[in-house]
């Protein structure tokens, strides 16, 4: 037998008193999250895989599971022990947690798949529910109606129906038990949407999202994307969204970068009794091994033909301990994506190990996009077979606002460089909110027609290529706007070290992209440019001041060479910080360009070794701004946040509308409003928790800078928000916001 841990793990311990059914995001990628779901059985740590339970046919004992593979969670039906009398009197005597010998969080279902399979079940709705509770299981499920494929629509309609009409009974019922309230509608996007929104509006801990296990057998990836992105935009963000009956490793990375929570599957076991094996890659029959595909602690010192000759059922333990330890390989492999920032990287990788899964990836990824990003830009940058899933994908629009869902979740700041992985690259999420915050928020200084300069062939630092020539330029042809061309898009030179375009790590030839002159006024027409001339310069080459003179001469737009006295450089190098610090202002910190102009009113720097601007000193010596050199981003110290306070012309908010990104453009950071009883701690450089936020502005956005207001209006400090504007409010545990200010020394904090 292969070795392994085989002592005991300690027991769970239950979750503080009044936390049970609250669940916290600990760390963010878009809508995927890392989070927390606090039960009596311990914190179950998302995402999670509860591995199925057949009570009656136990592959796996569920005490192996806590304590040799760390599994915190599993899942069983109900329906099955309140069937067999045999089980459901020992589960009634001693609980359920007894009757499996599993310490960890135990869900239970409630029979509604065994309704889909076998017709009908016996139990009514109140009486499950009530065994459930009865049996101490920590969270329970309520006999919903299952949604079948086949099913018309308004067979599927009624099966939304009986659901919803069941929900508050179910809850009523369940008392303090946590209850998952699962979300149906097929493949009806109206339906889904409606079913999510009103199963939203009760008591529900958890969601499942339910009727999709026929379409996963069949392979339908595209539909099961689809009803994804129907239904977690209408879903309470506070509770964790489960994928009933999906457990196969190849689906994560997409579910999760979508937004799913957790994960239950019989798979492991059934796929071991057909001698199948799950892989990231797919599903592998152990007929057709020669070697393994993972080399797992579970297969050490056995060949797949030693497997071959086991019996039967010491045959198919064997092949269930290799699918979980797969499985539960790969869920850890996403989680440490989402904390790197990468889940959809992934994604993208996966999506190659399928053909049905490529067409859902396609088809998510082909999406019209919202309004800051233009299609056509992008279509002639893509050269794969996303033109033919646009074709073969008919239903234009309607998808357009789901998908946005997914984008403007996106922090579009990365601390690492973006490594290219083909044209997907152009289409991860983060990219497109990136490229739509700058089409949204930057525009040029002069109004009337200008001429651009297009900077292309070589990748950055390009200030220490080109700084010279700008400076040149910059006092000579102060109008003409000078973009840089990247693999991602035309960037502006002011902003010419922001990530994500201009950390890209790949291939030289991605550089070496001659500019289209289509393309690129296409672009510039997103950037409100009506451009009157378009000129590109390649800075591969040597001489580029010269170059560039001789390109402006035979355009007639200058008559010599361009050449100026070296003794204004140092004057003009003062005014492109100040140019580059006010366009950060302005698409980082959604300034206007009037606020961020006199906040940057004499202004001084103080330059790094590298010769970047590292502090922004105002006019009277202090420090209120510094440029970020891993990222492009800028931070803001406590009497920069005051400034830009200060700039504000919307009253506090009360409330907030729907999450919002671009919404209010120029009208600064956005607030987040703390409870009086929370002022204190805050002002002491303390961060904001959930439970503790009377309101927020719509714009605000996980990953991005806020300003911290009581309710009286006082500014108590910044940070940066760990949530968007429609988790600020409905989440009621772990940190909203990390505080990056302390105001103890500077404010009467009973004032």
């Amino acid at each position: 037998m292969a070795v392994w841990n085989s002592g005991s793990r300690g027991d769970p311990q239950p979750c503080r008193e009044g936390d049970e059914g609250k669940f916290e995001i600990s760390s963010r990628d878009g809508r995927a999250r890392v989070g927390k779901l606090h039960t009596k059985h311990g914190i179950l740590e998302t995402p999670a895989l509860l591995p199925v339970i057949n009570p009656n046919i136990r592959t796996i004992e569920p005490r192996e599971m806590w304590d040799r593979y760390g599994i915190s969670a599993l899942i069983t039906n109900s329906y099955i022990i309140w069937k067999h009398d045999e089980l459901k009197q020992h589960a009634l005597e001693k609980g359920v947690h007894d009757l499996l010998d599993y310490p960890g969080v135990i869900m239970t279902d409630s029979g509604t798949f065994q309704a889909y399979v076998y017709g009908d079940v016996e139990v009514g709705v109140e009486e499950i529910v009530e065994f459930q509770k009865s049996i101490g299981v920590d969270i329970a499920t309520m006999l919903d109606v299952f949604s079948r494929p086949d099913m018309s629509e308004l067979e599927v309609e009624s099966a939304v129906d009986v659901t919803v009409e069941r929900a508050q009974q179910s809850i009523d019922i369940a008392g303090d038990t946590m209850l998952n309230g699962p979300i149906q509608g097929g493949t009806f996007r109206h339906l889904r949407k409606k079913s999510a929104r009103e199963m939203s509006t009760f008591d529900f801990a958890v969601h499942p999202i339910g009727g999709i296990v026929p379409i996963m057998e069949k392979h339908r990836y595209k539909d099961l994307a689809k009803i994804m992105l129907a239904t977690l935009p209408e879903l309470a963000p506070e509770r964790p969204r489960h994928m009933f009956g999906c457990g196969h490793p190849m689906l994560f990375p997409m579910l999760i970068a979508l937004g799913a929570d957790l994960f239950d599957s019989a798979a492991y076991a059934l796929f071991a009794r057909d001698k199948r094996l799950l892989s990231p890659s797919g599903t592998i029959h152990l007929d057709d091994l020669q070697e393994w595909p993972s080399m797992l602690p579970c297969v050490v010192g056995y060949s797949p033909k030693d497997v071959l000759k086991m019996k039967e059922k010491e045959r198919t333990a064997f092949l269930a301990r290799y699918n979980l330890e797969v499985t539960l390989a790969e869920l850890a492999r996403c989680k440490q994506a989402v904390h790197d920032g990468t889940i959809w990287q992934l994604a993208e990788q996966r999506s190659h190990q399928h053909p049905a899964l490529r067409e859902a990836f396609l088809w998510l990824t082909t999406r019209p996009f919202p309004s800051g990003i233009s299609i056509d830009v992008l279509d002639d940058l893509i050269v794969d077979d996303r033109a033919a899933a646009r074709e073969i994908s008919p239903e234009g629009g309607i998808w357009e606002g789901d998908w946005s869902f997914v984008i403007d979740a996106q922090s579009p700041r990365r601390k690492k460089g973006e490594r290219w992985g083909g044209e997907d690259t152009l289409v991860r999420p983060h990219i497109l909110a990136a490229r739509k915050q700058l089409h949204t928020r930057w525009k040029p200084e002069e109004n009337n027609r200008i001429d651009v300069l297009i900077l292309h062939g070589a990748p950055g630092p390009w200030r220490m290529r080109c700084e010279t020539l700008v400076l040149r330029m910059q006092s000579l042809l102060p109008s003409m706007e000078i973009f840089v061309q990247t693999p991602l898009g035309l960037l502006p030179y002011g902003l010419e070290d922001l990530n994500p375009f201009a950390q890209v790590d790949g291939p030289s030839w991605l550089w070496d992209r001659r500019p289209n002159p289509m393309l690129i006024r296409k672009e510039l027409m997103m950037f409100s440019i009506d451009a009157d001339r378009i000129l590109t310069l390649d800075i591969s080459l040597e001489k580029v001041v010269q170059k560039a003179s001789e390109l402006l001469q035979s355009f007639e737009i200058i008559a010599e060479p361009l050449i100026v006295d070296d003794s204004i450089l140092p004057e003009q190098r003062k005014l492109l910080r100040r140019k580059q610090i006010l366009q950060k202002l302005v698409v980082l910190a959604n300034c206007n360009s009037e606020s961020a102009h006199e906040m940057l009113d004499g202004c001084s720097f103080i330059i790094g070794g590298t010769g970047r601007v590292k502090n922004v000193l105002n006019a009277s010596g202090k420090h209120i701004l510094s440029p970020r050199l891993t990222d492009g981003g800028l931070s803001i110290t406590d009497f920069g946040s005051e400034i830009l306070y200060g700039y504000r012309s919307l009253p506090l908010p009360t409330e907030h509308n729907r999450f919002s990104p671009m919404a209010n453009p120029g009208e600064g950071l956005p607030l987040v409003i703390i409870h009086d009883d929370a002022v204190e701690y805050i002002l002491r450089g303390r961060n904001v928790f959930h439970g503790f936020i009377h309101a927020c502005d719509a714009w605000l956005t996980a990953g991005q800078a806020c300003l911290i207001v009581r309710q009286n209006g006082n500014l108590v400090g910044h940070g940066i928000s760990r949530c968007n504007a429609n988790e600020a409010l409905r989440l009621r545990k772990g940190i909203a916001v990390r505080t990056r200010s302390d105001f103890s020394k500077t404010i009467d904090v009973a004032n």
